[in-house]
């Protein structure tokens, strides 16, 4: 399966919760995509722009830095990198803020492997569409 995947899509994963993190981690690689780089923090993440991710899945609630700040320095650091944001807060001044800093789309928890598959899939296909 992975082979029909891009393999130009390289993911990072951005999550405090280490079982958050090893879950998205492993439904992403079943579904064949390319997972590059992991990080429990945005002191973490950062360094991960220099792997050439262009994919970044991002907790909003973390210690620290928020995964809003987060997505700053990425969109400020990175013109080709998709930022797709998640949180259990499901406000709306939140999402707002996600999207105005650089997300192309949000996810609430508790979401379905669906959901994640068919955020992923829509970032991959604009991918494939740029190129």
């Amino acid at each position: 399966m992975s082979s029909t995947r891009n393999e130009d899509l390289k993911i990072v994963v951005v999550d405090d919760s280490d079982l958050s993190r090893n879950s998205l981690i492993e439904i992403l690689e079943k579904n064949g995509f390319n997972v590059v780089g992991q990080a429990s923090s945005a002191n973490e993440a950062v360094p991960l722009l220099g792997t050439g991710a262009n994919l970044f899945l991002i907790d909003i609630v973390m210690p620290e830095v928020s995964g809003i700040e987060l997505s700053k320095i990425i969109s400020e650091n990175s013109k080709q990198a998709k930022i797709i944001m998640m949180s259990s807060l499901n406000m709306e001044s939140i999402i707002i803020e996600s999207i105005s800093n650089g997300a192309v789309d949000f996810l609430s928890k508790p979401f379905s492997e669906k959901d994640l598959i068919r955020s992923v899939e829509k970032i991959e296909i604009e991918m494939e569409k740029d190129n």
